[in-house]
């Protein structure tokens, strides 16, 4: 996914990064002698990937870059944060967080990104 941090230095820039993305869940195990299914997990995480891959990740904040997106006809995902580490990673654990939760078993979230192999933002949250 491709972004830019337009008061920083370095990557006001564009630029992208091939995140990679641990999800930890904890909780009680019930009958079936899971937490939850992995399956469940893949099906709520599926859209959020498939809606950055390849895209390019703008606050609104970033006028220069909705001008190009928006003439471009490129993918992009606009978000109402600067597109940090911990903050992409806030914004995938609300959306996954609010799901997980749903289940009566499911006590914690536990999502660290990683944006390059060394550098990586975790967040947690728990009922």
């Amino acid at each position: 996914m491709g972004h830019r941090l337009p008061y920083h230095e370095t990557c006001r820039n564009i630029h992208g990064h091939s995140y990679r993305m641990i999800l930890e869940v904890e909780g009680q195990v019930d009958e079936t002698g899971m937490v939850i299914d992995f399956g469940e997990i893949a099906c709520l995480v599926k859209p959020i990937i498939q809606q950055m891959d390849h895209s390019f990740m703008v606050d609104p904040s970033d006028e220069m870059m909705l001008g190009v997106l928006k003439e471009s006809g490129l993918k992009a995902t606009a978000v109402s944060f600067f597109s940090t580490a911990e903050n992409i990673a806030i914004w995938i654990l609300d959306q996954v967080g609010t799901r997980l939760f749903e289940r009566a078993t499911v006590a914690s979230v536990t999502l660290k990104l990683f944006e390059t192999a060394n550098s990586s933002a975790e967040v947690k949250a728990t009922r």
